[in-house]
């Protein structure tokens, strides 16, 4: 039997590196409120962990009247100790989750060293190192991002370019992300310090003009073998994530080709499943998603693709929309996350 978790807060826990470590109110009430989310992609009978049980039901219920799902069970942690887990699938591993999980009696769960790894391998430096094996394929446009462990470095990519964005190794959607222009002010000195010192450096990457976002999601079997899920066409406001297209896979490719050629899609993914495969495959098991965006610039025409923003190592939001099939009448939806008195999942149409 699998647990499932939605652990929404993995990205900030990640970068705490604290077994210890306590959400921010945000964090815990997405948690709370949309932990039934894995339903949507577990098998009939499958555990998933929720704070309210009832709660759970009646919005799963609600869920699965307009896109179908199996029937799993919603436990709450006073009830793990009883139950028979042999695996356990979260939206992403963390320190934090390790040591709760622990705590209420399960046992099936990665070692401290292994969770060190994916931590390692979450670090923004690694999809620097995949866009270095993408480059090939990609504009001559784009420029590699660069690692810079003093400030003096972050200074000279500011007036090689102009306009950088400055990102902490290890963040969540909109936070960690610093967009500067011209001169860094001293909020932004203090801040890149700060990070330096929390996290032994910051990236710091030319801005590019933002036509669309999207992405391709993932799942590596830990022995090299790397398959495509799906295209993610997403929406995002200030860097955070608001909304995902459910749709077919061949309505979103209509939609990216009034940007770029089809067939340039399928060489960019097949060329990331042979290149994540070598690079990271045996060393990580699980879902991940690959962030991109199409971008324009002045001096040439037409769009151009830029094929690894980020390397997201867990589940997505995109693997959500995927969970969620296209509707019998054709027209595609749009997903969003909703904060009323709560954080609501809302499905319409455009």
């Amino acid at each position: 039997m699998i647990l499932h978790i939605f652990n929404p807060e993995h990205d900030l826990a990640l970068a705490s590196n604290l077994a210890n470590f306590t959400a921010p109110h945000a964090g815990r009430q997405l948690r709370a409120d949309l932990g039934f989310l894995p339903a949507l992609w577990a098998k009939e009978g499958d555990y998933v962990l929720v704070e309210n049980v009832d709660q759970a039901r009646k919005a799963y219920s609600r869920l699965r009247a307009r896109v179908g799902g199996v029937q799993c069970q919603f436990v709450d942690k006073y009830t793990l100790r009883q139950l028979p887990i042999d695996a356990v699938e979260p939206w992403g591993w963390d320190l934090a989750l390790r040591s709760y999980l622990l705590r209420y009696g399960v046992e099936c769960v990665p070692t401290e060293e292994e969770i060190s790894l994916i931590r390692d391998l979450s670090h923004r430096r690694c999809a620097i190192e995949l866009l270095s094996a993408l480059m090939p394929m990609a504009s001559d446009v784009l420029q590699m991002p660069v690692v810079c462990t003093m400030q003096e470095s972050v200074d000279e990519m500011l007036a090689k370019f102009h306009r950088v964005v400055i990102k902490a190794p290890w963040s969540s959607s909109g936070r960690g992300v610093r967009f500067v222009e011209g001169k860094i002010s001293t909020y932004h000195e203090g801040w890149i310090r700060h990070v330096i010192e929390r996290q032994g450096s910051v990236i710091v990457e030319p801005y590019y003009h933002k036509v669309k976002d999207f992405g391709m999601e993932f799942y590596s079997d830990g022995m090299g073998h790397v398959r495509y899920l799906g295209l993610s066409l997403f929406h995002t406001r200030n860097g955070a994530y608001t909304g995902n297209i459910i749709a077919t896979e061949d309505e979103k490719i209509e939609m990216l080709s009034r940007y770029i050629p089809d067939n340039f899609l399928s060489d960019i993914r097949e060329n990331i499943r042979n290149s994540f495969g070598r690079l990271f495959g045996s060393r990580y098991r699980g879902p991940f998603g690959i962030d991109m965006m199409i971008i324009s610039t002045p001096h040439q025409d037409g769009f151009l693709l830029h094929p690894c923003v980020e390397i997201n190592l867990r589940r997505t939001m995109g693997h959500v929309a995927l969970s969620i099939p296209p509707f019998a009448d054709g027209f595609p939806r749009v997903m969003q996350i909703a904060l009323t008195d709560k954080y609501r999942l809302r499905i319409r149409k455009p």
